[in-house]
C-alpha cells in the first residue's frame, strides 16, 4: 500500500520524536532517579502558575510541563530504577501513542475502526499462540491487569453460575469461592468486593519453602468449603508474584482444577512475557491449560501504560458476562464480536498499537533479547550481591531479587540509598517475615555495569 501525501507530510515529525525520545533515554540515564520534593511544594507551582484565566502559549506550556516531569518524579525508566514493573519503553511504542492520539480511534465497534481492531485481533492471537491457547480462544486489550483480572472474575461467574448473569449473587443458594496464595496480586481484593463476593469470597491457599501454591493445601480448603456454604468455582495462580516473582506449579493445579471442573486463571501480568523467550518458557508450563490468562504488554513487554491483555479460552462465556444489544451502536459484524459487547469497557482507546509497533520492528526474536537479557541482568545482580555478603531469601527464575542481611534496617537503608541516587528499590515482607529489599531489573537498558556500580556503593552505606 503506497503512501498518501499526507502520511508523507507526517512521517518526517514521527522520525523527529523518535530523536527526541532517544535524547530523553540519554538525558535520564544520565541524572537522577528520585525527586526530592514535597506534594505542597508542587501545589503551590502549579497554583500560583495556572488558574486557567487565561490562555497561555502552548510551547511554553509544554516546556514547563516537561520540565516538571524532569524535575519531580521517579525516573521509572532509568537504568537503575529497580523497582515495581515499570520498564523502560521502547521508541516504537511511544511513536505509536502519539499516532493514536493523532487519529483518536474508537475501539468500541469492528465497523467504526476495522483496521484498529484487527490489528489489536491480530496481535493477541500470535501471543495467544505463544501461550498454547487454541485458535478460536478470545481476547482483548485491557487498561491493564486489574481489568483483566476483573474480567476473569466475572466471566468464571458466569460460566459457572449462569443464574447469576441475570439475578445476581442473591439468585445463588451458596457463596462462590476463589482459591489463591497470598502471593497473589491484591487487586483480586478489590475485584471480589466489586463482584459482591466481598473479601470472604477469597480463600487464601498455603504456600510452600519456596511461597507456591501447595496444592495439598488448596484441595484441602476445597473440600471444607464446599461442606461449610461455599461453592468453589475459579482458582488462580500467579505466574511472577509482584512481591518475589514466583511462578506457582501451573502444570500441579491445573490438573487438579481440570479434576474439579474448576476455572483455572493464570495471572501472569509480569512474567507471561517469558513465553517468548526459549530459554525461560520451560518455567510457565502448564498455562496452556488455563481458562483466562492476564498478561500486561506494560511490563515486560516494555510499552508505556496502560496496555493490559485478557485472554479466554472459552468464547461463550465471554458473551454469557458482556454481551449487549444497543440500538444507537453502528450494526454488528457477521460472525465477530463487538469489543463493547465482549469486554468490561465500552468507548476504547487503540492500546494495542503500541505493542503491535514495538513487535513489528524488532520481531520476536528482538524481543526474546530484550527479555533474556534483563534475566541474565537479574543473574548478574544475585551473583554480585552474594559476593558481598547479602543473603538471597526468595527463588524465581525471573530477574526479581529479594535479599537482605543481619541487622539491616531497611527503611534507614532505603532512605540513603535514595538521597545518594544510587537506585530505586524497594521492601517488602515474605509471607508475613521481617521487611527485605526488593530488586526488579525492569529495563532493558540496565547494564552490567550499572549492576556491579550499584553493589559496591550499596556496601560503603552499610
Amino acid at each position: 500500500m503506497d503512501a498518501s501525501p499526507q502520511l508523507r507530510r507526517v512521517t518526517p515529525a514521527f522520525g523527529e520524536l523518535r530523536e527526541a525520545a532517544a535524547q530523553l533515554e540519554r538525558d535520564i540515564a544520565a541524572g537522577p532517579i528520585v525527586p526530592h520534593v514535597a506534594s505542597q511544594e508542587i501545589r503551590d507551582y502549579l497554583s500560583s502558575r495556572y488558574d486557567f484565566t487565561q490562555p497561555r502559549p502552548l510551547d511554553n506550556v509544554i516546556a514547563d510541563v516537561e520540565e516538571m516531569l524532569r524535575k519531580w518524579q521517579v525516573h521509572v525508566t532509568h537504568p537503575r530504577y529497580f523497582g515495581l514493573f515499570n520498564p523502560s519503553v521502547t521508541i516504537a511504542s511511544v511513536v505509536a501513542d502519539a499516532l493514536v492520539a493523532m487519529y483518536n480511534p474508537q475501539l468500541a465497534t469492528l465497523r467504526t475502526s476495522p483496521a484498529a481492531n484487527e490489528i489489536e485481533r491480530h496481535t493477541l492471537a500470535w501471543l495467544a499462540g505463544k501461550f498454547g491457547l487454541p485458535g478460536h480462544t478470545a481476547a482483548n486489550f485491557t487498561s491493564g491487569g486489574a481489568e483483566a483480572n476483573s474480567s476473569a472474575v466475572l466471566v468464571a461467574l458466569a460460566h459457572a453460575f449462569p443464574e447469576y448473569r441475570d439475578r445476581g449473587l442473591v439468585g445463588l443458594k451458596k457463596s462462590p469461592a476463589i482459591y489463591l496464595t497470598g502471593g497473589a496480586h491484591h487487586g483480586f481484593l478489590k475485584t471480589a468486593r466489586m463482584a459482591g463476593l466481598g473479601s470472604r469470597g477469597l480463600r487464601t491457599v498455603a504456600v510452600d519453602g519456596d511461597l507456591r501454591m501447595n496444592v495439598a493445601d488448596l484441595e484441602r480448603k476445597i473440600s471444607e468449603d464446599s461442606k461449610n456454604g461455599f461453592v468453589p468455582f475459579l482458582v488462580i495462580a500467579t505466574a511472577g508474584t509482584t512481591a518475589a516473582g514466583v511462578i506457582d506449579p501451573l502444570p500441579e493445579v491445573a490438573r487438579f482444577c481440570r479434576s474439579q471442573n474448576l476455572w483455572f486463571h493464570v495471572d501472569a501480568a509480569w512474567g507471561g512475557a517469558a513465553v517468548i523467550s526459549p530459554l525461560l518458557k520451560r518455567h510457565l508450563a502448564g498455562i496452556s491449560e488455563a481458562d483466562s490468562i492476564t498478561c500486561d504488554a506494560h511490563k515486560w513487554f516494555s510499552v508505556p501504560m496502560g496496555a493490559g491483555m485478557f485472554f479466554c479460552r472459552h468464547p461463550e462465556a465471554i458473551s454469557q458476562a458482556f454481551e449487549s444489544d444497543i440500538s444507537f451502536m453502528p450494526e454488528k459484524t457477521a460472525g465477530a464480536l463487538d469489543p463493547y459487547s465482549s469486554t468490561m469497557q465500552w468507548s476504547r482507546r487503540f492500546i494495542g498499537l503500541k505493542f503491535f509497533l514495538g513487535l513489528a520492528e524488532r520481531g520476536e526474536s528482538g524481543y526474546a533479547e530484550l527479555i533474556e537479557h534483563q534475566a541474565r541482568m537479574g543473574d548478574v545482580l544475585r551473583q554480585a550481591l552474594l559476593r558481598a555478603g547479602w543473603r538471597i531469601v526468595n527463588n524465581t527464575p525471573l530477574p526479581l531479587v529479594c535479599f537482605t542481611r543481619y541487622g539491616l534496617d531497611t527503611s534507614k537503608f532505603l532512605k540513603t540509598l535514595y538521597d545518594r541516587q544510587i537506585a530505586w528499590m524497594s521492601e517488602v515482607s515474605l509471607d508475613g517475615g521481617l521487611p527485605v529489599l526488593r530488586a526488579s531489573i525492569t529495563s532493558f537498558r540496565t547494564t552490567e555495569q550499572d549492576i556491579e556500580w550499584v553493589v559496591r556503593e550499596m556496601s560503603k552505606i552499610l
